[in-house]
């Protein structure tokens, strides 16, 4: 039986391009970037090529972009370093109530170091209202932080609006980006966006690096120290291979970018349509025209979002309930209750997230996956058979 990857919000497949750029680093090109004999000199120039090309991507200067891990680590780097190195004006953040845990989880941090964070609410379709987020501004507001697009529902931000007004109040604007770069178009100069969080594995990069853009000028702490890696901002040595991928994979997601955000979008749509015609008692979550192109995520009454995850993966089909970095907890997503879903519907949702290799016929297999498996859970379970019953 073939198996139908559709969680590629999770994680994606390292294109064979990719992998085909990074291998010389592991082998022939091995040397440490800050070595000054030629062996070192060839890996400095192929992450300041690196470098280069992801700043080209964002419109941005190749001064203002620094090589991380992976988003996590940028969006703590973000957050904490803003925080501490602006403490002396304010010791107020704003955020939104759906981010993910590596933004939550930092502000949470912060609060427990004396600083106050607003966690702003969000509409039935996970948007943040510019009125809200200018209304939230205090004197003593140093930071704002709100996601490009929601990893679990898919939602676009309204981000130009919201840094426009964070700028005007001399708030220091981040976004965490790690769903949207290389999906979504992205100028941080046109957007008036401060800081930028990536992560290479979400399109077709390798795991285990990314990025952070940080405009010129932003007061930041760092977040490791020991060496004068990154211009004295990041210690480690730079992991030339990931950085090299990670440049590979956006070049190549620059280059489809257009195209294949039609064909997923088409395809998503496709997904939704089918799917809330063909099962009763759903509802899609996320806004239904601002959100992004591969993004599936539809809640299901009278079931468990594990047991359609289960009942997936035994016909084939890689899915999730959320964020796979919340994949084992039992809890209800933060994201769906801040949408207003109340537990009982919140626990009966199912993201799918399409790629650069979704077709078509791995959809409409897909969807018919889910309402065979729809169908079996509500046979066996007693909610159902009570709301049938008009209990």
């Amino acid at each position: 039986m073939e198996t139908i990857y559709l969680d590629n919000a999770a994680t994606t497949q390292v294109r064979s391009e990719v992998l085909e750029a990074m291998l010389p680093y592991f082998s022939e090109e091995y040397g440490n970037p800050s070595s000054i004999y030629d062996l070192g000199q060839n890996a400095s120039d192929a992450v300041a090529a690196a470098r280069k090309l992801i700043a080209g991507a964002l419109n941005a200067s190749d001064k203002e972009i620094y090589f991380t891990s992976g988003g996590t680590e940028s969006d703590n780097w973000a957050i904490k370093g803003v925080a501490w190195a602006n403490a002396a004006k304010g010791k107020h953040i704003i955020t939104s109530a759906i981010e993910h845990h590596a933004v939550l989880h930092s502000c949470q941090a912060l609060e427990r170091e004396g600083f106050e964070v607003t966690y702003l609410p969000v509409d039935s379709n996970g948007l943040v209202s510019p009125e809200q987020f200018e209304q939230a501004i205090r004197p003593d507001t140093v930071l704002a932080t709100i996601m490009f697009a929601n990893n679990e529902i898919g939602t676009l931000q309204p981000i130009a609006p919201l840094a426009k007004i964070a700028r005007s109040r001399g708030v220091i604007f981040h976004t965490d980006a790690v769903q949207a770069f290389g999906h979504e178009a992205i100028d941080v100069q046109e957007l008036g966006i401060d800081l930028l969080s990536a992560s290479g594995h979400k399109l077709y990069g390798p795991k285990g690096v990314g990025f952070l853009y940080v405009r010129k000028g932003v007061k930041m702490h760092s977040l490791i120290d020991g060496g004068q890696q990154e211009r004295g901002k990041r210690a480690s040595t730079e992991n030339v291979p990931g950085i090299v991928g990670l440049a590979a994979a956006t070049r190549l997601a620059l280059e489809e970018r257009e195209t294949e955000h039609a064909r997923q979008a088409a395809l998503r749509d496709h997904a939704i349509r089918r799917i809330l015609s063909e099962v009763p008692y759903t509802r899609l979550n996320g806004d239904a025209q601002q959100r992004l192109a591969n993004n599936v995520n539809i809640s299901f009454k009278f079931v468990e979002g594990e047991g359609i995850i289960l009942q997936m993966a035994m016909r084939g089909v890689c899915v999730s309930s959320g964020s796979a970095c919340t994949s084992g907890a039992l809890d209800p997503s933060h994201v769906l209750l801040a949408i207003g879903l109340p537990h009982e519907i919140a626990h009966g949702s199912m993201r799918m997230t399409l790629g650069r290799t979704t077709t078509a016929e791995q959809v409409d297999y897909a969807v018919d996956a889910v309402v065979k498996t729809i169908e079996k859970l509500r046979s066996m379970s007693p909610l159902y058979e009570d709301f049938l019953k008009g209990r």
